[in-house]
Formats: structure tokens, sequence, C-alpha cells
């Protein structure tokens, strides 16, 4: 009678594929794409806010339109090269709380709670769901951080418009919100962040998975840079496409005035945001900041992936 070999211990799984070393990883890749992309975020923010109709009807204006380009060379002649950065500092803090819960919650939809089929494919609609699901859990999380970057990045136009600061920094501009709407001020343009994050990432972590997959199954490609960029050109594009929308409302709903009572003196709601943004200004003011959003998201979204899956490689972790 033969015996077989008692079974071995479990296989142990490797240190890099580990809950806390992904989500590292994820806020070092997410940290070095906000560094080098972040003047369009800038340029983004500041044309979403000029030409605000809606708010020049209630006596407060933002400054004459100028397009991205003009926008951006605006900045660095009036306000100084080093300003295409003003509001880094939260940026890097939302990506500490946003990017590490993104990549992880939908690693973890996607492999424990949504399953993949016998043969080993994940369909489209099962990573939609993980994609939107994790965007918005990530972006309720990091709100107040992307409010106050939001209100840092305006502060310099206000200055050139002659008009008083309201914030002095990112430990400032949190003890103001928290001192004029409370805890729940905080999450001020909450509902269009998290409704941005979760179309955002609909089109960024579920078009980079499933082209990354298509490509790998469909053609003679490895997984390599080569097709890194491929699949995360094509997230950048749909997600800046899916996304705008939801941002030029949350932006404006995160930068308008409050009365004393922290009520916007503009916008009542995300949805009266969006009815008034299109009847004053058509379908496409919705679209406005488009061209920096897409040209912003392109090189984030492809210096992320890259820094993030080159990084999990060398520590030895499997692949996205």
């Amino acid at each position: 009678m033969v015996h077989s070999p008692p079974p071995g211990p479990p296989a142990r799984k490797h240190y890099a594929d580990s809950f806390w070393c992904t989500y590292v990883v994820s806020v070092v890749a997410a940290s070095i794409a906000e560094l080098l992309t972040y003047p369009l975020d800038l340029t983004k923010t500041r044309l979403q806010i000029q030409g605000e109709k809606a708010a020049a009807q209630h006596g407060i204006s933002s400054g004459p339109y100028r397009g991205m380009i003009k926008t951006a060379l605006g900045i660095a002649k009036e306000e100084g090269a080093l300003q295409l950065w003003q509001g880094i500092t939260p940026a890097i803090y939302r990506h500490v709380i946003y990017s590490g819960i993104r990549i992880v919650t939908y690693e973890r939809l996607r492999d424990d709670v949504a399953g993949k089929d016998p043969d080993g494919y994940f369909p489209i609609w099962k990573s939609a769901i993980c994609g939107a699901s994790a965007g918005a859990i990530a972006q309720f999380a990091a709100s107040p951080t992307d409010l106050i970057k939001v209100q840092i990045q305006m502060e310099g136009k206000r200055k050139l418009l002659g008009k008083p600061p309201r914030v002095h920094g990112a430990g400032h501009a949190f003890q103001k919100i928290l001192a004029e709407g409370g805890v729940k001020g905080l999450w001020k343009g909450s509902i269009p962040n998290v409704q941005r994050a979760a179309l955002v990432n609909l089109g960024d972590l579920t078009t980079y998975d499933s082209a990354k997959r298509f490509i790998l199954t469909h053609t003679t490609l490895t997984d390599n840079h080569f097709t890194h960029i491929l699949a995360s050109a094509c997230a950048g594009l749909v997600a800046a496409t899916m996304g705008t929308p939801a941002d030029v409302v949350k932006t404006r709903i995160m930068h308008q005035p409050t009365d004393a009572s922290g009520k916007g003196l503009v916008y009542k709601s995300s949805i009266d945001c969006l009815i008034k943004t299109v009847e004053n200004e058509g379908v496409f003011g919705l679209y406005k900041g488009f061209l920096p959003v897409w040209i912003r998201m392109a090189p984030w979204s492809l210096t992320f992936w890259l820094s993030f899956e080159q990084i999990r490689s060398f520590l030895g972790a499997r692949g996205f």
C-alpha cells in the first residue's frame, strides 16, 4: 500500500500581498502621481469656478474665464509658479485615506466577496459594482480633506480679486470649517463628492482591471509596462468622461460661501447645483474643465498604475 506524504503546512501569504502592504504601496504610488500632476488639478478647479453664472447672480464674482492654458500661465505669472502646488498638503493627506482605502477595498470585494467565475473570469458588471463601491467608501472617508484642499486652492484667486483670505493653511481651514459647521460641516459637498468618486472609480478601477485582463487574454502581450500603459490610458479617459460632471458640482458646492448656519448661499443641494448649471450654462457647463481633468487623469492614472505595479513587483507581490 502506497502512503501519500503527509500534507505540508499551508502556503503562507506573501507579505507584499497583505492588506497593510497593499495600502501603503497604494498611498506611495498615489502621492507620486499627485505631486507630478497637481498643477492640472489646481487649474481644473479654477476653471470650474470661473464663469459660474449662478454665483454671479448672487453678486459673487469669480473673475474672467480664460481657458486652461491661460489660467495655468496666469496663476504662475500673477501668483508665482509655486502656487500651482497650492493645496498639495491636504491633497496628499487625502490620498493617505482615499487611495489606500479604494485599492484594498476593491481587491477585497473582487477576490473575497464578489468572487470570480469558476473559469477565473471576473465579469465586468461585478467589476463595475466593486469599483463604484470602493470609490464611494474611500471618498466618504476622505471627503474632509477634499473640502480643505478646494478651499485652499481658491485662496490665490481671492487675493488677486482683493478679497480677504478665508483660510491660512490646512490646519486653519480645518478649524474654521469645524467652528462654523461642526463635524457635519467637514462633509459639506460629500454627496456629489461620493457620487463623483463612484463614477471615477467605476471608470478607473473597472476599466484598468478589465482592459488589462482583456489585453493579457486576447493579445500576446505579457504583464509588463506596455500593458500597464495601455490599460491606464483607457482608465484615464473613461474616468474623466464619467467623473467630470460630478466633479464640477462637487467643486462648486464646496467653494460656495455659506451663511451663519452653514447653509450654501448659491446652491441648496447638489441637485440644485446641477440644475442651475445646466439652466445657466448648458449641458456643456457640466464639462467645464474637462480638458485639464482628462489631461490630468491620463498622466495621473499612468503614473499611479505604473508606480503601483512596479513597487508591488519589486516587493514580490502578484499583479493587480
